[in-house]
């Protein structure tokens, strides 16, 4: 890489050692082998494309068990057959000298029982405005729905839930992955005991601050035992509103997330800014996430959510990130680093093939000297 400026200088996220700061965020793409969830061939390829020497791939979010699923085609993390397609797809990432994480998720309320095996979605509380909005979707194997009614997890459900989450972990160490991050955020479970749209709990996990960000904690002590801090990161959505979420004091609520996750010394702290929604551009006011949490988190920070190669070089450049997350631009530029260092022409994203199941508008965009060689 050519480039010499902020986006193209070393630097460490806890144990991850990174050569460049242009990282490929969580991207849900519906490629995994159904009925079973097994990364294959197409995800392989996929990510190797996007690999770069020294660069940081965060997986799209993976399913820590049956019952966490909420999206047709998400891969899981739960079985021996996941393991072993992930093991390639991890092992193609890293021949090309790429660090990759595995991003844990369950999916609370936003999922359908066609997709839980038949369990009832669990949610902090239960709100069948939710389920009954016609806005809310999910994908099953008969297209896009309405979710089930969901029902609210008794306290003592809780711990099961966070043992799934440390055996994710423990699969993920032995696929081979460099670290895990948790998903806490666009409305699914850990976002649910978050907010107080979706928690209406009065228990040792509902009502103040502290019980809300409880099961959080709960989870990332988990993690930590299993990978250790520099190794663990944290995924939230401050002030968004994606699948319904809401919160009676939005800045008092991420602010004290954010100060409760410095005892851990997480590798990173991941925000998506509010300013994007699921796939769509929102309008929104009072700046960046970043600007108004970087004072309160004093580990590395990364963000992801409309950012331009000239606006995250400055966000890096001015210390209000270490480095930022690219979803959109990496879904149409797999050699997305290199354009960015060289000052490429970026391709053009198809939106209408984001969460369609084949190798259209997934494993079909070129690198730039095929689209130069091309004009």
């Amino acid at each position: 890489m050519k480039a010499s400026n902020a986006l193209f200088t070393p630097t460490a996220l806890g144990a991850l050692r990174l050569k460049h700061r242009v990282i490929m965020a969580p991207l849900t793409r519906s490629r995994s082998v159904q009925p079973d969830s097994v990364p294959g061939d197409l995800m392989r390829e996929y990510y190797e494309q996007r690999a770069s020497d020294g660069g940081l791939i965060i997986t799209e979010a993976t399913n820590i068990s049956l019952t966490s699923r909420g999206w047709l085609g998400a891969p899981g993390l739960y079985s021996d057959t996941q393991v072993e397609g992930w093991k390639k797809v991890v092992g193609a990432v890293h021949a090309k000298g790429g660090l990759m994480v595995a991003q844990l998720w369950h999916s609370g309320r936003s999922s359908h029982t066609s997709m839980t095996g038949g369990a009832t979605p669990v949610s902090a509380s239960v709100d069948s405005k939710y389920w009954e909005n016609p806005n809310h979707l999910v994908s099953i194997p008969g297209g896009w729905v309405q979710p089930s009614p969901h029902r609210a997890l008794a306290v003592d459900e809780i711990a099961g839930i966070v043992e799934d989450y440390r055996e994710a972990a423990e699969h993920a160490m032995s696929v081979g992955f460099d670290g895990v991050e948790l998903h806490a955020a666009n409305g699914y479970l850990v976002d649910q005991f978050l907010q107080d749209g979706s928690n209406k709990r009065t228990d040792e996990y509902g009502g103040s601050l502290e019980n809300r960000t409880r099961m959080l904690s709960e989870i990332v002590r988990a993690l930590i035992s299993v990978w250790g801090a520099d190794r663990v990161a944290v995924r939230i959505g401050p002030w968004g509103t994606w699948n319904g979420m809401s919160d009676s004091n939005p800045d008092a609520l991420f602010a004290h997330v954010a100060k409760d996750l410095n005892e851990f010394g997480l590798a990173y702290l991941h925000l998506i800014e509010p300013r994007v929604s699921g796939s769509d551009d929102v309008q929104t006011a009072g700046g960046l996430a970043a600007e108004r949490l970087r004072p309160l988190f004093k580990g590395k920070m990364i963000a992801a959510g409309g950012f331009e190669p000239d606006t995250a070089e400055r966000v890096v450049s001015d210390g209000i990130l270490d480095a930022v997350a690219f979803g959109r631009h990496f879904v149409s530029n797999p050699d997305l680093p290199k354009r960015v260092a060289e000052h490429l022409e970026l391709t053009p994203y198809d939106r209408s093939t984001f969460y369609t199941f084949d190798e259209v508008g997934y494993t079909d965009y070129p690198v730039y000297a095929a689209v130069a060689a091309a004009v």
